[in-house]
């Protein structure tokens, strides 16, 4: 019986190691870049790759749309990698922050950005090497930089990281994706007719209305509103209004896509729609 029960041990202790060894295979990191009260890395596992930032406390940094107040949103160059054919940056679900100088949107603490690489020869290495801009603020907004680089190997079959796992988790699902906790975004309507137009954001919240909040961001860096909220229902449905009477032409957002971003305190949800 002792040796039975011995042997069972060390089975146990064996498959235990083999998965630790897995887990640690299927993540790779570069070195911390120091920066402006900031620090950044590459991390990767799984065909993925996240772009790490950690800020000390009391600072900041930008979503894609930085806000009504201003600031610097990241920018991300890969043109100096080997063997890739395209990044695609996803961006977490952002907070609304207030200041003196007005509100923004971005994070606090630390964030990371997952990244969906394709491989020009997917059998082969991806040398990545990113040049990385972004902007870091506590009582003003500060440029910072930062030269990453990381070898993601051939494996498109290795299980993604965990730290990548939890990045991907906080991605505002799109409609076909959305998943039980998410709000859901029951429509986004353009009122552009009057001497008030407006966009009019209605989505219904999972688990209560605790932390809800809405973004408007359109490509090519237009200003757009932050959404406010005009009204909530006993059902959990929260109405936001984003007001394009003021400081806006209407006529810059036509025939571009714009996207609705909806957080709450259980889950984040995204749709693109367009003026038109």
């Amino acid at each position: 019986m002792r040796s039975k029960r011995n042997f069972l041990q060390s089975a146990f202790v064996c498959v235990a190691a083999f998965l630790a060894a897995a887990t640690a295979s299927a993540e790779v990191a570069s070195d911390w870049a120091e920066g402006h009260y900031s620090r950044t890395r590459l991390i990767g596992g799984g065909g993925l790759i996240g772009v790490e930032l950690e800020l000390p406390e009391g600072w900041k940094t930008y979503w894609r749309y930085p806000g009504e107040a201003g600031g610097v949103a990241p920018s991300f160059d890969w043109s100096k990698s080997s063997n890739l054919e395209s990044a695609e940056v996803l961006y977490p679900a952002p907070l609304r922050m207030s200041d003196a100088g007005g509100e923004t949107i971005g994070y606090k603490g630390s964030v990371t950005f997952p990244v969906r690489l394709k491989a020009k020869d997917p059998a082969k290495p991806i040398d990545v090497r990113l040049g990385l801009e972004y902007g870091v603020c506590k009582d003003i907004c500060i440029p910072a930089e930062a030269q990453l680089a990381l070898t993601l190997p051939a494996n498109s079959d290795a299980e993604t990281s965990e730290p990548l796992i939890a990045a991907m988790s906080r991605i505002p699902a799109t409609p076909d994706a959305r998943r039980e906790n998410d709000p859901l975004i029951k429509r986004v309507t353009p009122e552009l007719a009057g001497d008030k137009p407006r966009i009019v954001i209605e989505a219904q919240i999972p688990g209560g209305t605790d932390g809800v909040d809405a973004f408007v961001d359109a490509p090519g860096g237009f200003y757009v509103p932050l959404p406010k909220q005009i009204a909530a229902s006993p059902d959990g449905t929260v109405t936001f209004e984003v007001d394009l009477s003021r400081d806006v032409d209407v006529a810059d957002f036509k025939g571009k896509p714009l996207t609705a971003t909806v957080v709450s305190g259980s889950g984040q949800s995204q749709m693109t729609f367009s003026l038109e």
